[in-house]
This record gives structure tokens, sequence and C-alpha cells, in this order.
């Protein structure tokens, strides 16, 4: 035990072989080699700075030294002394007769130019400046060379047609990759189609089958109708004269009676020929104005074909992808029976975009003020009851007409039924959804005020916002709280039960607009001069909910469609709709001009409406990009020049609920009753 003891202790005290301390230290070796390489490195650094001339700092070309001992490019030196007169390191005089050449250091900067090139020179140059300084080779060397350099060639060209070659494959799999996706996607919408069309089909056929039905009863209805009533014909008068004559035999009296039958039996004939083309008639000019209607809708549809083809196959597609038990779920979309569900949305949106081709004016006021040069409406909304509506603008006044009077009373000049003076411009209306006497207003000087229009006095006044509140809004499901934005960056709410503001969001940008969700208090949506529009819930104001990217220019309206789909104007001459369950965009709209005005947003459950720049009124559907139908206002004064026309632009619009009847205003003051028709 002693001697395996003794044994294991050894190794730890005897010497090391020479290996080990070589391994042990070769860590300290490599450190002690890298400082002497970094060493060199500086010194080789500390050499190259000599060698640079001290007027340009680049390296000696043709040095001269000069008496005080400092050399120079010759070039330098010589430039230098044209100026002045003494030396550029030491200022000490010198003249050009006081230089000399240094071939020393001309020697020194060749050998250091040398040693640079062949650091950083490359075995070809290496070996083309050996060739070019006359390097002896025998043809048996050169011709090993250039053997050796033509396989480096093959080689080369060889890697090079299989690099080319790899990225022809990768680009051909990635071509074939999309067209096949693209394949797939057709096919899926040609069966989509084909299901479509054959659903469609079969529905036709139901409908044409239920016609006839229709029509043979009309007609069963009809003969009868026909039987019971007598028929006016001849037979009535031979047969009074039979009575009052002779009857000479029974001969002549049975062929009496025939011909009597054949008479009578001729004038039911022609009598019912008369009736049936008075039918024909009827139905086929019937038929002549629904061909017509017809054919403007089909060209309706041919002209916006590749808006309504994308919307067709977005809602197919969208179906598609949803769940099964989420198609069950929703309850919005009742299709009819055969009929997909996203077919059956499909053509809801088809008939209420073909609908209608034009808006018509049905009334026309002018609401320009005497006293005052500035006319334009900034707002017009109706009430809760859509019997009343109320304008405001620049000419500080609040007037509120009778919507029946103004439609229905063909006059030059409505009056209102109600007007209420300001002290400052407006900017925006808000009517109370519960009491439709109450309605707020935003104005220039930042006052939001709560009217009342029955008394024509204000009900609140606040006066927090410290610059022009552009916007404010009631909200559609608690009547007493209010919300407005400002040019102070702020967005407030308010209860009418408080003389204070009961919460403040601050914003980094100016506030153009604010709304309230139409089926919540507690979500409102900003539209900022930061081209964003903020989502926000107010139990928690410290983030918004989401921020809608997307607009280029300030968002000046926002406006709800639903619970879920909002509406955004901007300064960029767009529309856009969101969709704020998902946080999504949904679609652009272009087609009018707006770059720097207010120029309104009206909406309803199918069509958005806007204002342009040029004058002109813009309806779009909310499943179309494009616009469905504009109209553009007139002067109503013919000595107006159409430059001035010109400087005209929309300043108001609103829709009457879900009915095609939209209140618009311009810059003017002129207010229009348009309708869509067909």
């Amino acid at each position: 035990m002693e001697e395996v003891s003794t044994g294991a202790v050894v190794p730890a005290v005897v010497k090391p072989p020479p290996e080990i301390p070589k391994r042990s230290s070769s860590p300290a070796a490599a450190a002690l080699t890298r400082a002497e390489k970094e060493a060199g490195d500086e010194r080789r650094d500390e050499l190259d700075k000599d060698f640079l001339c001290p007027i340009c700092m680049q390296m000696i070309k043709d040095a001269f030294l000069t008496a005080c001992g400092h050399s120079f490019c010759y070039m330098c030196i010589v430039t230098h002394l044209r100026h002045k007169s003494d030396c550029p390191c030491c200022s000490q005089p010198l003249t050009i007769h006081n230089l000399f050449p240094n071939f020393l250091l001309d020697k020194l900067l060749k050998k250091a130019s040398a040693q640079q090139i062949s650091k950083t020179a490359s075995p070809v140059e290496h070996l083309r400046h050996s060739l070019q300084q006359g390097c002896e080779v025998s043809i048996k060397e050169l011709d090993t060379l250039l053997l050796l350099l033509t396989e480096k060639k093959r080689k080369m060209e060889q890697e090079e047609a299989e690099r080319n070659m790899q990225i022809l494959m990768t680009f051909l799999h990635c071509l074939r990759k999309q067209k096949v996706d693209e394949l797939n996607e057709v096919q899926t919408d040609l069966q989509f189609i084909k299901e479509d069309v054959t659903a469609v089909e079969r529905h036709r056929m139901e409908l044409y089958r239920a016609r006839d039905r229709y029509s043979v009863k009309l007609r069963m209805l009809g003969d009868d109708s026909s039987a019971r009533k007598p028929w006016p014909s001849s037979i009535d008068k031979n047969t009074s004269e039979l009575s009052s004559g002779s009857l000479n035999a029974r001969k002549g009296l049975t062929t009496w009676n025939l011909h009597n039958k054949k008479v009578d039996g001729k004038s039911q004939v022609i009598s019912r020929g008369l009736q049936r083309k008075d039918a024909l008639s009827g139905s086929d000019s019937q038929f002549i104005n629904q061909s017509s209607s017809s054919v403007a809708r089909k060209k309706r549809v041919h002209a916006q074909f590749n808006d309504l083809q994308e919307c067709y196959l977005q809602k197919r597609r969208q179906l598609a992808n949803k769940p099964h038990n989420q198609q069950e779920k929703d309850k919005s979309i009742i299709p009819r029976e055969g009929y997909n569900t996203g077919l059956a949305d499909f053509q809801s949106v088809l008939s209420t975009f073909t609908q209608y081709s034009r808006l018509r004016v049905i009334a026309e006021l002018r609401n320009g003020d005497l006293f005052h040069s500035a006319n334009i409406v900034s707002s017009i909304e109706f009430d809760r009851d859509d019997e009343l509506f109320a304008t405001a603008g620049v000419s500080r006044c609040i007037k509120v007409f009778d919507f029946s009077t103004v439609v229905n009373e063909p006059a030059n000049m409505h009056y209102p039924v109600v007007e209420m003076s300001t002290r400052s411009k407006l900017s925006c209306l808000s009517w109370n959804n519960f009491d439709k006497n109450y309605i707020a207003s935003s104005d220039y000087e930042g006052i939001v005020t709560v009217w009342d229009v029955n008394t024509r006095q204000s009900v609140m006044e606040y006066e927090e916002h410290e610059k022009r509140a552009w916007s404010v809004d009631f909200s559609r499901t608690e009547p007493s709280m209010l919300v407005s934005g400002s040019d102070d960056y702020k967005v407030k709410v308010w209860c009418t039960k408080h003389e204070a503001s009961v919460l403040n969001i601050d914003m980094k940008a100016n506030i153009c607009c604010v709304k309230y969700n139409p089926g919540s208090s507690n979500y409102i949506a900003v539209g900022s001069a930061d081209h964003q529009i903020h989502y926000y819930d107010l139990r928690n104001i410290s983030h918004p909910v989401h921020v809608f990217s997307g607009h280029r220019k300030a968002v000046s309206y926002v406006k709800f469609l639903s619970n879920n789909e909002l509406a955004s104007a901007s300064t960029d001459s767009t529309l856009r709709l969101w969709d704020v369950k998902e946080n999504l965009p949904v679609r652009t709209f272009r087609g009018h001009t707006n770059e720097k005005n207010f120029v309104g947003l009206t909406v309803n459950s199918e069509y958005i409406a806007c204002g342009s720049e040029t004058n002109e009124v813009f309806v779009y559907h909310k499943e179309i990009s494009r616009p469905v139908t504009w109209h553009r206002f007139g002067s109503p004064d013919l000595d107006d020049a159409d430059d001035d026309m010109a400087s005209y632009f929309i300043s108001a619009v609103c829709w009457k609920s879900d009915s095609p009847t939209m209140l618009t205003a311009n810059s003017q003051g002129t207010i229009k009753v348009l309708v869509l028709v067909a």
C-alpha cells in the first residue's frame, strides 16, 4: 500500500517533461507573439507616417530636402515657395535655391512601396509583376502554368454555369409555385362560380314557374269574370227582331238560328281578341320599361366589373376560409334557400349598387346671410326623427329648418323655424339622440355649447379648450355624454350633468374629428393631423386600443357605418374603410378631390358620401372603391364666372338615416336636398 501511495504522489513532485510546459505556456507565447506583431505594425505605421509629405499628407513623390533638414514632394514645396519664403515645418527662411534631391529617401520610398504592393497584391499581380520585371521562365514552366490556368478557367466556368443554373432553377421553382397557387385559386374560384351559377339557375327556374302559375291564375280569373258578364253582340238585336217578326217556315227558322250562332261566336272571339290585345300591349309596355331598366343596370355592372368581381371573390373566399361553426354563429346574413351565404351577401351588394345611377335635386335653398359675406356651411345634421335639420358655419348662427316644409313647399327662400346666434364661427353640430331638443356645437374659440332648441338658449358652455375646437359628438347610447377635439391637442369628454370635463386625453397633434361608437359610449375614434386614427377605450386612456395608419395627410372626418365599420376622410383625396373589431383596413375610395378643406363626410349602412373641392358631391357604395354617382353644384347666379365657381367647394353632407335622401351644402351657402334615383 505504501508503494502505491508513493507512486501516486511522485508525479506531482517530479518536473514535467519539456512538452508539458510548452503546452501549458503556449497561450503566453502566443500573446507575446501577438504583442511583438502589434509592436511591429505600430513601428511600420510610424515609419509610414515618416514617409508622408507634411504639405499634402500623402506618400512623398520625388523627394527634395531643404537646408533645414525637412523633406517634401517637389511639386508641393515649389508651389508653397511661390507664395511664401519659409519652411512649412519650422518657418525658417527658405528659397527654391535651397532645395536638394533626397536620393536616399527616394530609394527607401521605392522599397516601402514594393513591400506594400507585395502585401496587398494578389498572386496574379505578383505573377504579372514578376513577368514584367523580366523574370526568366522556361518553356516547360510556361506550359505547366498555362495548363494550370486552363484547368482553373474550366473549373471557374463550370462553377459559374452551375451557379447560373441554380439561380434559374430557383426562379423557375418560384414561378411554378406562384402559377400553381394562382391556378388553384382560379380553379377554386371557378368551382365557386359553377356552384353559384347552378344555384341561381335553379332559383330562376323556380321564379319562372311561380310566374307561370301566377299568370295562369290571373288568366283563369279573367276568364271567369268575362264569362259572368254578358257579351254585347248582335244576337240580342236578332232575338228582339225574331219575337216581333213572323216566322215563315221551320227551315227558315233553323237557318236563322245557325246564322245567329255564327255571329255570336264571332263577336265573342273578336271581343276576347281585343281584350287580349290590350292586355298584351300593357304587358309589352311594362316589359319594355323593365327591359330598359335591366339594360341600364347591366351597363352599371359592366362599368364597375373589376370592382364587383373583386367584391364577389372576396366574399366567397372569405366564407370558404371561415370555420363551419363560425358560419353557423354568424346570423347577420340570412341566405336565400339554396344560396351560399357569400353569394347572398354579394347579391345584396349588387342589388343596392345597381339600384341607383344618379342624384336628383328635389329641393334647394339659400342659407346666405345678408349681414355676413362668408356663407360657408361647416355642418349640417338631421335630428333624431329626421323631421328637422340644423345648419351652422362661419356666419355665427345655428339655423333649424323643417325638412318637410323645405321639400314640399316650393319657395325661393325658406325661413328657419329656429335661429340661434353665437359669439364665434361654428365648426360642428351634433343632435342628441334621446332628447331631440338638445344640440351641441363647437366653435373657433374652443367653446363647446349645448343648446335647447325650444328655448333657443344655451344649457351648458364648456370653455376648457385653449384653441379652436373642430368637432363635437353626442353619445348614441348615453344621452348625457359628449366628446370634443381641438387644435390644442386635447380630446375632452363632457357630461351635461357636470360643469367641467370628466376625462382628458392628451395627443401629440391637432385633433380634427371625434366620434362615438354607436354601439357603446366606451369607445371613440379620433382623427388627427398626424395622418392616423386613434381608437380609444375610455376606460383605459393610457394607450389607444389601436392606431389605424394609411392616410398620407390629416384625417378630417371619422364616421361609423356600424359598430364594427369606421369610415375616415383625409386631405389626401381618399376615403378609407376600417374594421375596428379586427383592427384591419378594408377598402380605399378614390374619385373626389380634397387637399385642404373640410368637405364633409356622411354614411349609412350601405353608402358613403363626401364633398369635393370641385363643388361636387360623390357617393360611394361601401363595397366598391369607385364612385357610384356624383352631382355638381351649379351657380344660382347667371353672372357668376367659371373662375369664381372653381373656388367653391362642398362643405357639409348628411344622409337622412338609411334613406336615399341626402342634405348637401357648399361654401357659397347653397343647400340642396338630393335623392338617389335609378
